[in-house]
């Protein structure tokens, strides 16, 4: 297995979809949208149900709806950039940069809904004195987000990290449906190369083999996390 550049490349590819899209996306975007939501406006109930309402749909139906938007010619993604008069017509599952913002983008749209609740809720159990205490002294809009808002975020911020990372380090079946690890194998994470060598090939020890590397992968990201969350190993 330490030999097998597919089983690097494939633990890499893992490795990438990560980093592209736990700290930007599932955080900071889940963080904005929540903000949003908060938002003491009449609209604030659109907007909690349009940022959900991706998540609750199966992968299947997410993925055939990203091959209908970003397939060439014809695809809406690339019909609606040609109406701002940019004659292009990318190949966004064809290309290896492009195939991974896509697969980013549509896991994010997919996804990003859940962790938005989660900050959404920490955001509603704030104790509106604090804000009040404040307003008198005088602060800013700025300062209120930077001294109040962040600080008491931190705990489910912990939480939606831990998730985020296991979730994205067994990611699958989104990539299987819209890219197939292509182009040839620059978007094959490792679950797929495991499911290949299991189900495909049959070779049945060689896929338990690299299921326990990513177990204990998994466990270790998992207690470096809970270890960081403060004293005892507690998260909240």
């Amino acid at each position: 297995m330490f030999t097998d550049i597919d089983f690097w490349q494939s633990l890499w590819n893992t490795t990438l979809f990560v980093i592209l899209s736990t700290p930007p996306g599932m955080i900071i975007l889940a963080l904005l949208l929540a903000l949003l939501a908060n938002l003491n406006s009449k609209l604030k109930t659109l907007f909690r149900s349009a940022y959900f309402l991706p998540s609750i749909l199966s992968v299947s139906v997410i993925s055939f709806l990203a091959i209908f938007i970003l397939q060439p010619y014809n695809g809406f993604l690339n019909n609606f950039i040609q109406l701002f008069g940019i004659d292009a017509e990318p190949f966004w599952l064809s290309n290896p940069v492009l195939a991974w913002v896509s697969i980013v983008g549509v896991t994010l749209w997919w996804t990003v809904g859940f962790n938005m609740i989660l900050f959404l809720t920490a955001l509603q159990d704030i104790p509106d004195h604090l804000y009040e205490a404040a307003e008198i002294d005088g602060a800013t809009r700025w300062q209120m987000f930077k001294s109040i808002t962040l600080p008491q975020l931190i705990p489910i911020s912990r939480v939606i990290l831990l998730l985020q990372v296991l979730s994205s380090f067994k990611v699958f079946a989104q990539i299987l449906l819209i890219t197939d690890g292509g182009p040839g194998t620059s978007t094959r994470p490792l679950i797929q190369y495991i499911y290949e060598m299991g189900f495909e090939r049959y070779d049945l020890g060689y896929a338990a083999s690299m299921s326990y590397v990513l177990f204990f992968i998994l466990l270790v990201l998992s207690i470096i996390q809970i270890r960081a969350g403060g004293q005892g190993g507690r998260m909240i």
